[in-house]
């Protein structure tokens, strides 16, 4: 029985001693001691209770003692609670710090909780980026196209850094000043002859303002000719011009057609009317020679007229035919 009582007491306090290793990191402790880092078990033992991972603080910590940096642990946790990447920070100010860049914690944590690398903000400070624009389109005034591609050498601002612009507006700015540049040209020549102007031109606009990076140089990589936009943009219009005169045209035939037919429609009404109106005439005739109003005599000598008429009239016809051609 007090074996047994033994062996379980035996058992207990292995399983306190598992419990207590675990929960309390001793050997990170004894890691940081040995170190330089004066961190108390306690204090381990918080991190604990506050979910946050002891070795993801005292780990950098050894790092940034180790590289002269004066930093609270209690300023990195709280950067680890915020959401921060303690290990880049703490990369960030070594290197800033080997570089003589003035860069302090809380500015390095500012920028890594906006979302910005740090750690790659001070290595572009110290190796300026090259930032190479896509092929960018613009017409010179001679309408002809020019096709640039520019790469542009940047430096990390780390003062602006919070607050400031990225990669794309450096080379929407850029591209807006290829544009201006290249539109100003009287020919396309002269941007072919001169593509440093470009450089130049778009470099004096002061491109960086409000963004995270100052601009070093601007290079034109290749400028090539594309469309004649100019001629193209002209055949278009006559293309355009030449569609509405044949719109107005067959709107005249059309109204020209409309109007014959109406003539032909009215010289159709008036021969209806003459018809009518003959008709009209031996009903006349037959009603004044019943009222005695017309002789038989005035009748002959009416039909003797229209006789005669009818024969010049031939006669004028077969005049008319027979005259040479």
């Amino acid at each position: 029985m007090e074996l047994f009582i033994t062996g379980g007491i035996a058992i207990l306090i292995i399983i306190l001693l598992i419990l207590f290793f675990t929960f309390i990191p001793v050997g990170l402790w004894i890691t940081a001691f040995f170190s330089g880092v004066r961190v108390g078990i306690l204090t381990l033992v918080g991190m604990r209770l506050r979910r946050v991972i002891p070795s993801r603080i005292v780990n950098p910590m050894i790092k940034a003692t180790k590289a002269g940096l004066d930093i609270n642990i209690d300023e990195l946790e709280a950067h680890y609670l915020a959401g921060g990447n303690v290990n880049t920070l703490v990369d960030a100010l070594i290197a800033a710090q080997r570089a003589n860049i003035p860069l302090i914690f809380e500015r390095a944590a500012a920028i890594d909780l906006a979302g910005r690398n740090v750690l790659e903000a001070v290595q572009v400070s110290v190796n300026p980026k090259v930032i190479e624009t896509p092929k960018i389109s613009a017409v010179a005034k001679d309408g002809i196209e020019v096709i640039a591609k520019a790469r542009v050498t940047v430096r990390a601002n780390i003062e602006r850094l919070v607050g400031g612009a990225g990669e794309e507006t450096i080379i929407a700015r850029v591209g807006e000043g290829i544009v201006t540049t290249v539109g100003s040209s009287e020919s396309h020549s002269d941007v072919l002859e001169n593509p440093d102007s470009i450089s130049r031109t778009v470099l004096n606009k002061g491109l960086d303002s409000g963004t995270a990076f100052e601009i070093l140089s601007i290079d034109i990589a290749d400028v090539d000719v594309g469309r004649n936009i100019g001629a193209k943009l002209q055949m278009e219009q006559a293309d355009a011009d030449k569609k509405i005169a044949q719109a107005k045209a067959e709107e005249r035939r059309a109204m020209a057609v409309a109007k014959e037919q109406e003539m032909v429609a009215d010289v159709q009404a008036m021969r209806a009317k003459v018809v009518e109106a003959e008709s009209q005439v031996p009903l006349a005739l037959a009603a004044a020679l019943k009222e005695g109003k017309m002789g038989v005599m005035d009748y002959y000598n009416m039909r003797n007229i229209l006789a005669d008429t009818d024969m010049r009239t031939s006669i004028s016809k077969m005049t008319d035919d027979n005259k040479p051609q």
